[in-house]
């Protein structure tokens, strides 16, 4: 796991040392850079397989026709390596995956993606043909920007890279701008700033003589349902945990999983445990906030696997020390608050070991969150007269604000936010911030915006699959927007501002093939989600574990912002401040303030989403 960035065209090689100094965190183990004809190559290392200086980055092939930069890890690399010893072609001077990346391209030239297993993002360049190869893996776990400038192509592994490249500017995407305030990220490609982008997940992108000569998908997922038995699901489901499990325990330096105490963590804690001829290193932390804290649970499938586990506590002091250290290193602004607990457990969990396991993607792959169950009240609630869910929705908005973590207040005005939209749209409103009707009162009138729905790429996506099911398309919409632009960069920066390598056995390439050929009542059946893999997990973890609901890993936002956090937000909301900007109208803000300060409504969600913006803008525009 490392930080990347390089350029071909116009640069120097002290343009390549400030790209690779600011995300130098990536990497602490060794930065190198390299400069041949115009094809600049940089790399920050955090040593994790072949610890020895062989190993180091940026690599060249034996005849140096081929060099790279790597961020990631290919889990069946010996396999590979195995493989190209074969054709005799080859020797091999590292036990590193990098040094097999190198000649599966020579070997395969593009098509080498399709055997590979695992999580990546890299530049190959071809001397002999001239040309950059940018590629990035299947789920898009590991982060890779661009941007094209005069005939230079510029990228790296985070935004704040690019912009070291003095070709590069900050002129502010308002289209991408207007993405953020719905989803709290900004989707694939589009970036905070115009002209950068990010490359999509499961495709690579060649550039050759100052100009791109193709960006294309080489995997698309694809789902038809199979008629297996349950019986037969249930034993391929446990195989295929064992297996993508198993084989992210490969590690040169130490290793532990992230234990939350629900279901998908404990999980990956259980296969880790059953791999391991020693106790497996677990972590997790608590909060004071009871409704919020899940370290009774985390103890208990500890304590039940026999795992050797570590914790922590998370106080209201300690996050808000966190807030802006995080929101100084994003490098676009992104509101997702459990970002800050992540960070913290990343940050305890380093103290301990490099790598860590987590259980992501298991909610996007097996419908595991409970808007999934929101899904089927759509249903009915969509068949009754708009006169009677009206005043359902009336009555919802009476309410009162609640603090605690998912509320009932907060459930059902999120539920109504999507259940007013074309039902496409339903879960990215329940999920995110600003609605279009509210963003049309956000924007300062001297704002153009091209469209204020700010969900066109969910239509994008929809076509992606066009012969799937309405369900599978639901979920495929997860992977590409959820999943991808908020659980996967959320994690990815959490751990690697600590120099933390994570890994998701539930993201493995054979997993998800399978999963996605499994038919809906397997995944969910009547109001419960991730069926199967409750089934499989039948008498490997404690009941309790299985059968208990599903729990975000938040902070009490909403009570911070009326409280530890209040003239903070008082500061970057201010009308000086917002009418300076001029993207906003500070009369709506200062009604949102005011409503959820005094309590006659919860708007923690789109007030963390208007301050984290703000606090970004101060540190990269301001």
């Amino acid at each position: 796991m490392c930080g990347i960035a390089g350029f071909v065209g116009k640069g120097d090689e002290n343009d390549l040392r400030r790209m690779i100094n600011s995300i130098h965190y990536r990497g602490p183990d060794f930065q190198g850079i390299s400069l041949v004809e115009n094809a600049g190559f940089a790399h920050a290392r955090l040593s994790i397989i072949d610890l020895s200086p062989e190993a180091n980055q940026p690599f060249f092939s034996a005849d140096k026709s081929v060099g790279i930069t790597f961020n990631g890890e290919i889990y069946n690399y010996l396999e590979l390596k195995k493989e190209l010893l074969g054709t005799g072609k080859y020797t091999f001077r590292t036990h590193s995956d990098t040094e097999v990346m190198i000649y599966l391209y020579k070997e395969y030239g593009e098509k080498f993606l399709d055997k590979l297993r695992g999580m990546f993002a890299f530049g190959i360049y071809d001397f002999d043909k001239k040309q950059l190869m940018l590629a990035k893996d299947r789920m898009g776990k590991k982060p890779l920007y661009y941007s094209i400038v005069n005939g230079t192509i510029i990228f790296a592994s985070e935004l704040k890279a690019i912009l070291q490249h003095p070709l590069t500017g900050k002129e502010l995407n308002i289209d991408a701008l207007n993405e953020y305030l719905t989803f709290d990220y900004i989707p694939t490609p589009h970036t905070i700033f115009k002209n950068i982008f990010k490359l999509e997940a499961s495709h690579y992108l060649t550039f050759k003589d100052g100009q791109v000569t193709g960006n294309e998908p080489y995997w698309k997922a694809s789902f038809t349902e199979s008629d297996i038995s349950e019986q037969d699901a249930i034993a391929k489901l446990d195989f295929l945990l064992n297996d993508a499990t198993n084989c992210r325990l490969m590690s040169d330096v130490p290793l532990g999983v992230f234990l939350s105490g629900g279901l998908d963590s404990s999980t990956v804690a259980y296969y880790a445990q059953k791999n391991s001829s020693s106790k497996i290193n677990t972590f997790s932390i608590g909060f004071s906030e009871k409704s919020y804290d899940e370290s009774s649970h985390a103890r208990l499938v500890a304590n039940y696997l026999g795992t050797q586990h570590h914790e922590e506590v998370l106080t209201a002091s300690e996050s808000l020390k966190l807030i802006p250290d995080i929101v100084s290193k994003l490098d676009e602004p992104f509101a997702d608050p459990s970002i800050i607990p992540t960070h913290f457990l990343s940050k305890y969990t380093r103290k301990h070991v490099t790598v860590a396991l987590g259980g992501d993607g298991s909610d996007e792959l097996l419908a595991g969150y409970p808007t999934f169950i929101s899904d089927k009240f759509l249903g009915i609630m969509s068949a009754l007269p708009k006169s009677f869910t009206k005043a359902i929705s009336h009555i919802t908005a009476l309410l009162p604000p609640s603090d605690k973590n998912i509320s009932l207040d907060f459930k059902l005005a999120q539920f109504f936010k999507g259940f007013e939209a074309e039902k496409q749209y339903a879960h990215s409103l329940w999920l995110g911030s600003f609605t279009p009707g509210q963003k049309q009162k956000l924007f300062s009138n001297n704002v153009s915006v091209s469209n204020t729905n700010g969900l066109g790429c969910i239509d994008r996506y929809l076509q992606d699959v066009p012969g799937a099911s309405a369900f599978n398309q639901l979920l495929y919409t997860y992977y590409r927007t959820y999943l991808l632009e908020d659980i996967l960069v959320k994690v990815d920066r959490a751990s690697m501002y600590t120099s933390l390598e994570v890994r998701a056995p539930f993201l493995d390439r054979d997993l998800i093939d399978f999963v996605n050929t499994l038919p809906k009542h397997f995944k969910i059946k009547g109001f419960n989600g991730k069926y199967l893999l409750k089934k499989v997990m039948n008498g490997k973890l404690p009941e309790q574990i299985i059968s208990r609901p599903k729990k975000g890993f938040g902070i009490p936002v909403s009570l911070w912002l009326r409280n530890e956090l209040k003239d903070t937000m008082e500061h970057y909301l201010s009308k000086e401040r917002i009418e300076a900007q001029g993207l906003f109208n500070y009369q709506y803000i200062d009604s949102l303030k005011k409503e959820h300060l005094s309590m006659k409504h919860n708007h923690r969600k789109l007030l963390w989403n208007l301050l984290v913006f703000e606090m970004w803008f101060e540190s990269y525009c301001g």
